[in-house]
């Protein structure tokens, strides 16, 4: 399982290699230098912090991601709520809730997922 525990700057390269992937390892150094201002020593560090927390594979020269972006943020927001909620769907939502109001088209959306989860 992931680690879905990142700093800023590893949730930025994160977020490069999910936009640009599969990528070269040379073409990551080059757009890094060119939105970081990284060096290719900084590149290759920060990948490897990637690669450790089990988000990205750099084979032969090829960076792929191991964790889709949107498996990744699942991941995160489980361990959001077990963490700070007890692992509970409904603390969370009342907590995310409490003094905004939600329009009906959220209600609804909302509604869909529960009636989806239901018929699973």
């Amino acid at each position: 399982m992931a680690n879905t525990n990142l700093t800023k700057a590893e949730s930025r390269l994160a977020d490069m290699i999910w936009e640009h992937e599969p990528l070269a390892s040379s073409e990551l150094v080059r757009l890094c230098g060119k939105e970081m201002e990284w060096k290719k020593t900084t590149t290759y560090t920060m990948l490897k912090k990637l690669e450790n927390k089990g988000l990205f594979s750099n084979e032969s020269g090829t960076i792929r991601s191991l964790v889709t972006k949107e498996e990744f943020a699942a991941l995160h927001s489980r361990e959001f709520i077990s963490e700070c909620f007890g692992g509970s769907l409904p603390r969370f939502f009342a907590a995310f809730t409490r003094g905004k109001e939600l329009n009906d088209q959220e209600v609804e959306e909302l509604q869909k997922i529960i009636d989806q989860y239901k018929g699973e």
